[in-house]
């Protein structure tokens, strides 16, 4: 009995011990050290690596791992679209962020930067063929492209002078642009462009780097005891030459860089400043000045763009809707199916996705489309699928009749279409299609992606920029609702004039606006 006792203490003694030594390792082991960034933004920062896509690389991918030994923090990365890293920092969605970030002074306003990690400048890049450019001045008058919110964008909206600046949120569309022809030249950071031009064939580098800047890890104001402990982190990994390592290894190690360690190493306390930023809150008096100072911007810039391609996208989705709900109603059964088809696929299919094979995927068999032309063929093609159903709804719900006594007056198929049937449906449908276009002068946003600068993409800059994303987005959603006012105003007045019984128009109290004229009575 003693010896049963005695075993079952050995026992519970020995899980005891085994319990508490996974809580003391669980405790050292700290938590995580969740770092974001946006893989979505290409070699040799953060990617998929082509060999295992469920793997994610990048030469700050290592440096997160190796700060996470340093910490005892076991990294851990969380993916967050570019123009949200910092606001997702704000809201604590991740410790830090490391991915290419430029430190700068706005930047500095809302949150704070350990010590550089990386220092860098930006390359031109240019077709092959193309022997006219070596600098910046080259290109007065030219289109050039760049990433959004980035000291490229910036170096080159301070030169002038360029017939268009188109931003991006990818790096390799740009270049993909810029050997389609749809760009003359392209400026990005250097480890872009050297990782690009591999990517894309027919560029190459001209003139001399243009800017310095210098990454940094951005993290919460609120937080200084990790910024303490990232500065001493990478201190460490300076000196001991792990930095340099990783660089080498993805070809990356500069002369700026070098530099930089240097300077470091020598005089750290000389770059206290990059941690010391004092953040600037402004008073409400000031905020709404600003607001006001944007709306030239807003206004003048991006509403009438986001119209022009609302309206002309539609105009083209009314006419080829038209011909298809035809088409799927009278054609020969080969081309009605075919019709058909083409309503199920474009219906099927995301907006997105196609805008992204009109403008990209075009040029792989040789039809190059301008952003704008892009644009409006594809809000046309895609909201052309859901008109033609609203026509098709509106023809079937015509009598019968009518078609039977236009064709015994005389009238051909065609002419009864014409001068009976599609005149009536076209009334019935004004409401469906008013919807439509509501709808699609809100998706006109989407274009964004393709380099077209409407009024969500100024709204993206600006907010950006400034770290606003509530009143900036709350001044553009006004500004998306008024201009849309018009527009409905003016199908309700399209509904009175075309009633086709005026006497059961929509009754005067219930006119938006008093629209129409009263009903008539008995």
């Amino acid at each position: 009995m003693k010896k049963l006792v005695a075993i079952r203490s050995c026992a519970i003694a020995l899980i005891v011990v085994f319990l508490v030594a996974n809580v003391v390792a669980f405790a050292a082991a700290g938590s995580p050290l969740r770092w974001g960034a946006d893989s979505e933004g290409g070699a040799p920062y953060v990617f998929a690596d082509p060999k295992n896509p469920s793997d994610t690389i990048g030469f700050e991918v290592e440096i997160a791992n190796e700060l996470g030994q340093q910490l005892n923090r076991p990294a851990e990365f969380v993916q967050n679209q570019w123009d949200g890293l910092i606001p997702g920092l704000q809201r604590g969605n991740y410790d830090i962020v490391i991915d290419g970030l430029e430190i700068t002074d706005d930047r500095k306003q809302e949150i704070n930067f350990t010590i550089p990690y990386y220092a860098t400048s930006e390359q031109l890049s240019v077709r092959a063929t193309n022997n006219s450019v070596n600098t910046l001045a080259d290109l007065k008058g030219k289109i050039v492209g760049t990433l959004k919110n980035t000291l490229a964008q910036r170096i080159l909206e301070k030169e002038g002078g360029f017939k268009d600046i188109r931003t991006y949120d990818g790096q390799v569309n740009a270049y993909e642009d810029l050997a389609n022809g749809r760009l003359d030249a392209v400026l990005m950071d250097w480890p872009i462009a050297i990782y690009c031009h591999k990517q894309v064939a027919g560029l190459k580098f001209v003139g001399q780097p243009i800017g310095q800047m210098q990454y940094g890890i951005a993290v919460r104001k609120d937080n200084p005891e990790l910024l303490k402990q990232l500065n001493d982190a990478l201190m460490v990994l300076i000196k001991n030459g792990e930095l340099r390592r990783i660089y080498e290894k993805w070809g990356l190690w500069n002369s700026e860089t070098d530099k930089l360690f240097a300077d470091l190493t020598k005089a750290p306390q000389a770059f206290e400043d990059y941690t010391n930023s004092v953040e600037q809150k402004k008073t409400f008096g000031q905020k709404v000045r600003q607001y006001i100072g944007f709306l030239p911007l807003l206004l003048g810039r991006g509403a009438p763009m986001t119209l022009a391609i609302s309206i002309l996208g539609m105009l083209l989705a009314v006419a080829l809707g038209l011909v298809l709900a035809l088409m799927n109603l009278y054609a020969p059964k080969p081309i009605a199916w075919l019709a058909r088809a083409y309503i199920e696929v474009v219906r099927g299919t995301p907006l997105l996705i196609q805008l992204y094979l009109i403008f990209y995927g075009l040029p792989n068999i040789g039809i190059r489309l301008s952003p704008l032309v892009a644009a409006i063929v594809g809000l046309g093609l895609n909201y052309a699928a859901y008109e033609a159903e609203n026509y098709r709804a509106g023809i079937q719900s015509i009598p019968r009749g009518q078609m039977e006594a236009a064709l015994s007056l005389g009238m051909t198929q065609t002419q009864a279409l014409r001068h009976v049937i599609v005149p009536q449906a076209m009334r019935i449908v004004i409401p469906p299609v008013t919807n439509d276009f509501i709808a699609l002068f809100k998706d006109s946003s989407i274009v964004s992606v393709i380099t077209m600068v409407e009024l969500t993409k100024v709204y993206g800059q600006l907010a950006s920029a400034y770290y606003d994303y509530i009143g900036i987005g709350i001044l553009t959603a006004a500004i998306y609702f008024l201009l849309g006012l018009p527009f409905v105003r003016l199908a309700r007045w399209a509904e009175a004039r075309l009633a086709v019984d005026k006497r059961v128009a929509v009754p005067a109290k219930k006119r938006w606006f008093g629209v129409g004229a009263k009903p008539a009575i008995g």
